[in-house]
């Protein structure tokens, strides 16, 4: 979850610089500005409400047997 608001400050802080260096050039600070957030926070909201695809029982089961897999290996690494 933390990497999802990381992600969206991100994002927001570059289309808020995105849209001031846009807007300096073009003389319009505050209309870029704000297209520039509008934007980044659309993608954000965007990236977030994306809904999780249903997977198949099979595909499930392979996935938790890779996870199973991948922590035991994390674990054998360590010791």
């Amino acid at each position: 979850m933390a990497d999802k608001r990381k992600l969206t400050g991100l994002g927001i802080s570059l289309g808020a610089a995105l849209g001031t260096v846009v807007g300096v050039l073009a003389g319009h600070v505050a209309i870029w500005l704000a297209i520039g957030i509008a934007i980044a926070i659309g993608m954000a909201l965007g990236a977030t409400l994306r809904g999780k695809q249903t997977e198949c029982p099979e595909c499930t089961q392979i996935h938790r047997a890779h996870e199973m897999r991948d922590q035991d290996n994390k674990l054998g690494a360590k010791s």
